[in-house]
């Protein structure tokens, strides 16, 4: 099927077929390259949002032990292979474990000396990617753990995206996909 381009040129839109063979036949196992971490989070409905993107750069998730993130996984998860998720007991002594291995730690957050997202570029490796609380953002004691901070400009009201938006955005860029 081809639709008119606005220049002239026919623009052939991808059939389902094609899709389906341009993917993975299965899920990943953790690939160890590319962590999406929501530490602090807020609202559930997001933890299953960013899982779905994981899934689609090839990222894992890690998220605390909370008694409600198991539950908000499970609902908020509509793929129907299991994800790669690491479960974190203690945010800042996990994202320091992750720093001592030579894991780059990149934080979202509006900061001083932030990496703007549209210059951001693809992980060259391990790279944690740390998502703060939705209210408050990244917990001061975790701010000192962080190697480098992206921040997604806005011209709106608001001063953030919520934490899949944003999470998904620079997880795109960080697996060169956007």
């Amino acid at each position: 099927m081809s639709q008119e381009a606005p220049a002239g040129r026919a623009i052939r839109v991808r059939s389902r077929r094609d899709l389906r063979a341009a993917r993975r036949r299965r899920a990943h196992r953790c690939w160890d390259h590319l962590i999406a971490a929501p530490l602090w989070p807020l609202h559930g409905a997001n933890l299953g949002t960013l899982l779905r993107t994981c899934d689609a750069v090839g990222a894992c998730l890690a998220v605390p032990r909370l008694p409600w993130v198991p539950e908000a996984l499970r609902r908020g998860n509509t793929l129907r292979s299991e994800s790669c998720v690491h479960w974190v007991n203690d945010p800042c002594r996990w994202l320091a474990e992750r720093r001592a291995e030579g894991t780059r730690i990149l934080g979202v957050e509006l900061a001083e000396g932030a990496v703007r997202l549209a210059d951001l570029p693809m992980a060259p490796g391990r790279t944690v990617l740390v998502l703060g609380h939705e209210q408050s953002g990244i917990p001061p004691e975790a701010l000192d753990l962080l190697d480098e901070v992206v921040e997604i400009p806005m011209i709106g009201t608001g001063a953030s995206l919520n934490v899949a938006v944003a999470g998904s955005l620079v997880l795109y860029k960080l697996a060169g996909m956007g």
